[in-house]
C-alpha cells in the first residue's frame, strides 16, 4: 500500500500502481470529469501516470495552470497531426504551450496563408470527433535516434543528440501520429472542447539568425467556447489599442526605419511624456528623493567592477574614446554607487534616496522589438536608496506605498510577485537569505498577498516585482524591488556608525514606471489613446461654426492657454459635424463649439468626450469644471 496526500492535506491509502485518474475516480465521478492532469510532488503528469510510492498528489483542472498546460499541450499535438495529414512532407521542430495558448514550428516549403489555416483547423476539428487515445512510450536513446530518422524528422533528431547519453526518450501516439515528447497530456483527443488558429509568423530554429526560418502557427485553446470567445474578443480588443497603430494616428511617437529599437517622440507625446515626468519628480520630492543625473558612457573597468560584464555584457553597446574601452550604460546603478562614493557619510544621514529619469541602452534582437514595449533605448525611473540594515524594513514598506500611490492615480490593479536566488549570481547563501526575508517582513507587515517566484531574482539580489492589470485584463510587469548587498561591496561604500566605526550600507534598487517608454505604452492601450484630461496631450478643442466666429475663438483659446490648459483650435472652412467627428477621433477630453449664442452670452458649448453633449455653460464655469479634473486626476 502506499500513502497519497491529497492537496487538502487527507491522505489516502491505495494499491502501488494505482493510476493518477483511478484516485480521482476514488474521490468522486464529478471530479474525474473535470481533471486533465495530477501534479506529483510538484511534477506534472498524465492521469494514466501510476504512482508506485508515497507521494503528494494534487488533481488538476483547467482553472489549474498545470491544467491549462496539459490541454493546451495535446491542442498542439492536435495541429501538428492535422498539418502532417495535410502535408505529410512537413518536418516537425517544437511545439510547446505558452499563456494562454500554444504553437507549433514546421519545416514546410509551401508558405501558409489564413486559407490555410482554415483548413488546418478543419482537420484539427476531425481528430477531436475521432476522440484518439494519447499513449506514451519511451525509447531508450539511440532507438529513439534510429525511429525518427525513419520517420524523417531531422529537428527531433537533433534535439533527442542533445539529451544526455543513456536518458529514456518518451513519446506520445494518438492515431497514427507520434512525437517526441516529454508531456505531460490529456487522456484523448476528444477532451479539447475549444479552439482556434490564430496566425503564423516566421521564427528561427532554435532562435538563431543562422538557422533556417520556420514557419510558426499560433493558437490558443479554451474548455469553453465561451472562454474561448471572450478571450477572442479581448484579442481584436487588443488590437484596436495597438499602442503603436495609436501613436502614429495620435502623432505621439513611432519608430522609423533609421532607428530601429530607438523611439521618436512628437510634441504631443513629449507633453504626455513630460507630464508623467513633473508627476514623477513632485511625489518623489515629497517623499525625500534627491534627482540626479548619471553619464550614458563610463569606461570598461567600471562595468567590471559592478558585475554587469560578467552577467550582461551581450546586452551592451560599447566605444573608444581617447584609445580607451568605454561602454554605453544599460542599467544607472553603477553611476548611483559613484554618486554616494563622492564623500563620506555618517550614519545620520541615511537613508539616502538618490533618484534619476536614466537614460540606458540595451542590444536587442530585431526580432524582439516591439514598439514601445521593447526597445534599444529607454528611460528608466530608478532610484537607489542607500541605508542601514535596521533600516530596510521601513525602506521597502515606503517604496511599496510608493508603488501604490502611483498606480491607483492611473486606475492600475496589480498582483506582486517575490523572487528568490537564480543560479548564476553573486554573495553568500547568508547575504541572500537576509535580503530575502527583509523583502518578505515588508510584504506581511503590509498585509499583502504574494506569490513566489523560485530563482527569478536578479544576480546580486531578490526582488518584489509588481504586475499591473490593463482595462482588458492583461498583465505587465513595471514596478519593481530589489534589495542588494553586493553592489555595496563591490563599490567600497561605508558609512560611519554611531561606534565610529565604518560600516556597510545595504542598498535598493527600485522603479515604479519601469520604462517611460513602456509605461507610455501600456497606459495608450490602457485608455485605448483616451488619455484622462490630466494627460491628455489636447485637453480642450475649440470648434468654430462659421468664420464670423473666430475672433471670439482665438479670444477663448489665450483665455484657456494663460490658464495652463492645452487647447487647439479648428478654424477650418468645415461643417462643424465633420470638425467635431475629427476631435472625436483624436480622443481631445472637450469640445468647445462656438456659434452666435456662445459670442453673445461669453459662454461656449461643451461637449465632452466621455459624457457627450453637456450644452451651453459659462466659460468660467467650463474653466472650473477642467481644473477640478485635473487637480483630481480623474480617471
Amino acid at each position: 500500500m502506499i500513502k497519497v496526500t491529497l492537496k487538502d492535506g487527507s491522505i489516502k491509502e491505495y494499491d502501488s500502481g494505482v493510476s493518477i485518474k483511478e484516485v480521482a475516480e476514488s474521490i468522486s465521478a464529478g471530479l474525474a470529469r473535470v481533471a486533465v492532469a495530477g501534479e506529483v510532488n510538484g511534477e506534472v503528469r498524465d492521469l494514466s501516470c501510476k504512482l508506485e510510492k508515497d507521494c503528494r498528489l494534487s488533481l488538476l483542472t483547467m482553472e489549474d495552470e498545470g491544467g491549462k498546460h496539459a490541454y493546451r499541450h495535446t491542442t498542439s499535438h492536435i495541429m501538428a497531426q492535422a498539418v502532417k495529414r495535410l502535408y505529410p512532407q512537413v518536418k516537425l521542430a517544437i511545439g510547446p504551450s505558452i499563456e494562454n495558448g500554444f504553437y507549433y514550428d514546421f519545416d514546410i516549403d509551401k508558405p501558409l496563408s489564413v486559407e490555410e489555416l482554415e483548413k488546418i483547423e478543419k482537420e484539427m476539428d476531425k481528430i477531436v470527433k475521432e476522440d484518439l487515445v494519447l499513449e506514451r512510450f519511451t525509447l531508450p536513446r539511440d532507438e529513439a535516434i534510429r525511429f525518427m530518422e525513419q520517420k524523417g524528422e531531422p529537428y527531433k533528431v537533433e534535439l533527442i543528440r542533445d539529451l544526455p547519453e543513456g536518458e529514456e526518450i518518451s513519446f506520445y501516439k494518438q492515431g497514427e501520429f507520434t512525437d517526441l515528447c516529454a508531456g505531460p497530456h490529456v487522456p484523448s483527443t476528444g477532451k479539447i472542447k475549444a479552439f482556434k488558429l490564430l496566425n503564423v509568423a516566421g521564427a528561427y530554429w532554435r532562435g538563431s539568425e543562422k538557422n533556417k526560418m520556420l514557419q510558426r502557427i499560433y493558437g490558443t485553446a479554451f474548455a469553453k467556447k465561451s472562454e474561448l470567445d471572450e478571450y477572442l474578443f479581448r484579442l481584436e480588443e487588443a488590437k484596436k489599442r495597438d499602442h503603436r497603430k495609436l501613436g502614429r494616428e495620435l502623432d505621439l511617437f513611432n519608430i522609423l526605419d533609421e532607428g530601429p529599437g530607438f523611439p521618436f517622440f512628437m510634441p504631443k507625446g513629449m507633453v504626455l511624456r513630460n507630464l508623467l515626468e513633473d508627476y514623477w519628480r513632485q511625489e518623489h520630492k515629497k517623499r525625500g528623493y534627491q534627482e540626479i543625473k548619471t553619464p550614458i558612457i563610463l569606461n570598461e573597468d567600471l562595468w567590471h567592477r559592478s558585475g554587469h560584464w560578467d552577467h550582461y555584457k551581450e546586452n551592451m553597446y560599447f566605444t573608444k574614446i581617447d584609445e580607451g574601452d568605454y561602454a554605453i550604460k544599460p542599467m544607472n546603478c553603477p553611476g548611483g554607487m559613484l554618486v554616494y562614493k563622492r564623500r563620506l557619510h555618517s550614519y545620520r544621514d541615511l537613508p539616502q534616496r538618490m533618484a534619476e529619469l536614466g537614460l540606458v541602452h540595451r542590444h536587442e534582437l530585431s526580432g524582439a522589438l516591439h514598439g514601445l514595449m521593447r526597445v534599444r533605448c529607454f528611460t528608466q525611473d530608478d532610484a537607489h536608496i542607500f541605508m542601514t540594515p535596521e533600516q530596510i524594513r521601513d525602506e521597502v514598506i515606503g517604496v511599496i506605498n510608493l508603488i501604490d500611490d502611483f498606480y491607483k492615480v492611473f486606475g492600475f490593479k496589480y498582483h506582486v510577485e517575490l523572487s528568490t536566488r537564480p543560479e548564476n549570481s553573486m554573495g553568500s547563501e547568508e547575504q541572500w537569505e537576509t535580503a530575502t526575508n527583509a523583502l518578505r517582513e515588508a510584504l506581511d507587515a503590509k498585509g499583502m498577498k504574494y506569490k513566489v517566484n523560485e530563482g527569478d531574482g536578479a544576480f546580486y539580489g531578490p526582488k518584489i516585482d509588481f504586475h499591473l492589470e490593463d482595462s482588458i485584463g492583461r498583465t505587465w510587469q513595471c514596478g519593481t524591488i530589489q534589495l542588494d548587498f553586493q553592489m555595496p561591496e563591490k563599490f567600497d561604500l561605508t558609512y560611519v556608525g554611531a561606534d565610529g566605526e565604518r560600516h556597510r550600507p545595504v542598498m535598493i534598487h527600485r522603479v515604479v514606471f519601469g520604462s517611460i517608454e513602456r509605461f507610455i505604452a501600456i497606459l495608450t492601450e490602457h485608455f485605448a489613446g483616451a488619455f484622462p484630461t490630466w494627460l491628455a496631450p489636447v485637453q480642450v478643442k475649440i470648434l468654430a461654426i462659421i468664420e464670423k466666429h473666430h475672433p471670439y475663438a482665438l479670444e477663448l483659446q489665450s483665455r484657456l492657454e494663460e490658464r495652463g490648459i492645452r487647447t487647439e483650435i479648428d478654424l477650418r472652412n468645415e461643417k462643424i459635424g465633420y470638425k467635431i467627428r475629427e476631435a472625436q477621433m483624436e480622443k481631445v477630453p472637450y469640445m468647445l463649439v462656438i456659434g452666435d449664442k456662445e459670442m453673445e452670452n461669453n459662454a461656449v458649448a461643451v461637449r465632452s468626450r466621455k459624457d457627450g453633449d453637456l450644452g451651453s455653460m459659462p466659460v468660467d464655469a467650463f474653466i472650473s469644471r477642467l481644473e477640478e479634473e485635473v487637480i483630481s486626476k480623474a480617471k
